[in-house]
């Protein structure tokens, strides 16, 4: 604990307050903080890790790779600095993308050691999140209200789950016994956010794909959870693909046999790349294809070129190209991410369309690896009913969300209330539809 007296930078945690770094008294063998504004609580967790001073910045060039990677990210790809850094780099988010970065940077004693950190953006729409708020921006415009602009704490076009609140693995141990649902720590980062969207005027603070543990410590203490589905594919140990398929159901069994066969007889190759041994040309070619399947399906190629070189230079040992080859020449590729025992499908694309082409070279070509490999998980991306069938099952995402305004907070509240009902339900539906085989 510091001892009395000692100056520390810390939020000043009065809603509606001046957001930035003020001086602020700590009292030895205390939980409060005093300023001359009068008193606010201090979480045990700002004394474990002697606060100094936060931030926010428009650039995560504040920071260095270094300073980022001694924060707790558990493998996930999608956090790490250089897949942050290509987004900013590549023009995929900042100026004239809607995407405004404003990341929470927490600073302990001596300014070069970053103890936690938040990635967050200013969004002028809601493009790019996979978390649909639509309904709500237009209630806010029917109310005379404006709902942008207003802050996501997410990765940016990456429906993938992953810690949010990032801290030094030091901090995360402090209390090791604690349930997640107690946990100080995420719920300061937490208010930071808070005040800092009270300072900017902003409608709202969203926190998108949180960890369980996250959405469970800011439950009840002003955020809003909500449930969503995606289809994820489990290993249990499987030795091969047939030894997986061996529990479907027969007629889902031979549905994906007749699909993987189909590619077969198309003449078609499988092959999976490393990221060190991908070249340019092969990533100038996924870029063509991953523009396309955009543009086919009516949406927005939102990455760039130079985000997939870049990210092919700084990110090769988390990368996993599969590429379907017609003649020895691509006619389609999907990318993956691995991130510890975790296979995370991104995007895809194709030259023409092939019977069950997308099935082979974004699933079962996938699942192939994983087992190979020894992978535990398989996120195969958003949404998606139809991956039910090929053994992918149901698991629930989660997400964050505080308004400012506590009329709409209500009634967001009453929505989500009913809206995690009927996801659970329609889970246990889903599962009596599972391809398994039914246990005698």
């Amino acid at each position: 604990m510091p001892s009395s007296g000692a100056e520390y930078y810390v939020a000043s945690g009065q809603g509606g307050g001046e957001c930035i770094t003020k001086p602020m008294r700590v009292e030895a063998n205390s939980l409060m903080v005093h300023n001359n504004q009068g008193v606010a609580k201090l979480l045990p967790s700002l004394t474990a890790v002697s606060l100094s001073h936060f931030e926010f910045v428009e650039s995560l060039t504040a920071v260095s790779r270094s300073q980022w990677s001694a924060l707790a990210i558990n493998h996930n790809p999608f956090v790490s600095y250089p897949f942050l850094s290509a987004l900013e780099q590549s023009g995929s988010v900042g100026e004239g993308t809607g995407w405004q970065v404003h990341h929470l940077l927490v600073w302990g004693d001596q300014r070069n050691e970053l103890v936690a950190a938040v990635p967050c953006y200013i969004k002028q729409h809601s493009y790019g999140e996979y978390v649909f708020d639509w309904g709500w921006a237009h209630a806010y415009q029917r109310a005379g209200l404006p709902y942008y602009p207003k802050m996501v704490c997410a990765v940016p076009f990456t429906p993938a789950t992953g810690p949010r609140l990032l801290m030094q693995a030091d901090c995360r141990a402090q209390n090791p016994d604690k349930r997640p649902d107690q946990n100080p720590d995420q719920r300061v980062l937490a208010n930071y956010l808070i005040d800092e969207a009270q300072r900017l005027g902003l409608s709202s603070v969203h926190g998108l794909f949180v960890t369980e543990a996250e959405a469970q410590s800011l439950a009840g203490s002003g955020w809003m959870v909500r449930h969503d589905l995606q289809f994820h594919w489990r290993n249990d140990g499987y030795d091969n693909f047939d030894q997986f398929i061996a529990s479907f159901a027969s007629k889902k069994r031979k549905n994906v046999k007749r699909e993987r066969r189909r590619v077969r007889e198309a003449g078609i190759e499988m092959v999976v790349v490393g990221g060190a041994q991908l070249t340019e040309e092969q990533w100038r070619l996924f870029y063509r294809l991953y523009r396309g399947t955009a543009f086919k399906r009516g949406g927005t190629a939102y990455l760039s070129e130079s985000f997939f070189l870049q990210i092919g230079s700084t990110m090769a040992d988390n990368i996993v190209m599969v590429f379907a080859l017609l003649g020895g020449q691509p006619v389609a590729a999907a990318l993956n991410f691995r991130g510890g025992d975790r296979l995370y499908g991104r995007y895809w694309g194709c030259l023409a369309e092939y019977d069950s082409l997308h099935f082979e070279t974004c699933y079962y070509a996938a699942i192939d690896y994983c087992i190979e490999t020894g992978i535990d998980c398989y996120e195969a991306g958003a949404q998606g009913q139809h991956k039910l069938s090929r053994g992918f099952m149901p698991s629930t995402t989660h997400s964050v969300h505080w308004l400012a305004n506590p009329q709409f907070s209500d009634a967001v509240a009453d929505f989500l209330d009913e809206e995690r009902r009927e996801v659970a339900g329609y889970d246990s539906l889903l599962r009596d539809h599972a391809p398994f085989r039914s246990e005698p």
